[in-house]
């Protein structure tokens, strides 16, 4: 009831606003546009805005054009509750975002008490869906989920080999570990090494001596690119030659820039490359004219401003609940990433992770490509 009736006032304010001008609804995205994973949080702004800039030129949602603002948690998740605050002061009615898994979780929480519908493009870890809030969704997959294709890989292609793993502590990073670590284990294969770092060292010396001491021939790494990047350069700057493998948070160019030649071989869980669908080749053309490569989670945000929008026509309607009763049904929306169907939890119904390694091209560029 407290959701109905503080989205009923977000769009009395709007209908307020409405007489001095024209109304127009707000929606957010969020995440972290500055910071070491500022990489991240310019694909979803970049998403957002294309989608909106989209919407409005095509006459707006249903009728009323939408407004754009930008909040920087910087993945921090005392700056993303701040973001989530602002956000509500603002009279933002919809989220997109965050990236991060440990920020999303207490942004959420906000955007819940307040009558704000949230779609993440990017946080997979389950709990984000867990909790029974009614009005959040993600447009990407969990990590129950990568980790299964990431352990069965290695029970099926190292079974006899060892296997280290490392995170970085995160909600993310060491959900995306252990999740990984119940389905190698279930399937008989044991770590000899389970470590986690903190985020934003740099020094990795320690952990890359234990993991050389412990003749491990994969290194399983939950965590970001900027970490991992460095555990990868310092791992061969130190002779170990194990194979790393890592899920969708190494998933940008920045990752090879920060590990060097020895990224070649690196393994990678992620969804199927929705750059290569042909319902996503007209929006690619719109980033290559703004200069901007849209990698990873560019078009899973842009697929998410896309679902509301397809939902609000559908019901007519632009109240955050009646938006997300509507999701919540099963239906199908047409986005540039695929067909997207919501279950009772607000996670997407298909599950698509594949596995990629990243390999030297033509240019002499290290890029991932699917296997």
């Amino acid at each position: 009831m407290r959701f109905v009736k503080l989205a009923a006032a977000l769009f009395a304010t709007l209908a307020l606003a409405s007489c001095g001008g024209e109304q127009k609804l707000k929606i957010g995205v969020a995440g972290p546009i500055t910071g070491k994973d500022a990489v991240f949080g310019a694909q979803l702004k970049h998403g957002a805005e294309q989608a909106v800039e989209d919407i409005n030129a095509a006459g707006g949602l249903n009728g009323q054009k939408i407004e754009l603002v930008v909040g920087d948690d910087a993945a921090d998740p005392k700056q993303g509750r701040s973001v989530a605050n602002m956000f509500v002061s603002e009279g933002v009615s919809f989220v997109i975002g965050h990236f991060n898994s440990g920020v999303s979780e207490p942004a959420s929480d906000v955007y819940s008490e307040n009558g704000i519908l949230m779609i993440t493009p990017g946080s997979t870890n389950p709990k984000i869906t867990e909790r029974s809030l009614k009005a959040v969704f993600r447009t990407c997959g969990r990590d129950d989920q990568q980790g299964k294709v990431a352990g069965e890989y290695i029970a099926q292609h190292f079974k006899d080999k060892k296997v280290a793993i490392a995170h970085d502590k995160t909600t993310y990073g060491k959900g995306l570990a252990d999740e990984t670590k119940k389905t190698m284990n279930g399937l008989g294969v044991t770590e000899v090494l389970y470590e986690g770092v903190n985020t934003g060292e740099r020094d990795f010396s320690a952990l890359v001596s234990k993991i050389k001491a412990s003749g491990a021939d994969i290194v399983y790494w939950g965590g970001v690119h900027t970490e991992g990047g460095a555990i990868l350069r310092q791992m061969r700057a130190a002779g170990v030659n194990a194979t790393m493998m890592g899920g969708d948070g190494i998933a940008t160019d920045e990752f090879a820039a920060l590990a060097g030649p020895g990224t070649e071989g690196t393994l990678m869980t992620f969804g199927p490359d929705p750059q290569k669908r042909p319902e996503a080749q007209a929006v690619l053309e719109k980033f290559k004219a703004r200069n901007f490569k849209p990698e990873a989670y560019t078009l899973y945000s842009y697929a998410s401003v896309q679902v509301i929008a397809e939902a609000a026509k559908a019901i007519n309607s632009v109240d955050p609940a009646k938006i997300a009763e509507e999701l919540h049904k099963g239906k199908t929306y047409k986005t540039v990433i695929g067909d997207l169907a919501f279950d009772a939890k607000g996670d997407v119904t298909r599950i698509d992770y594949v596995m990629y390694t990243w390999q030297k091209q033509p240019d002499g560029t290290i890029a991932y490509v699917q296997n």
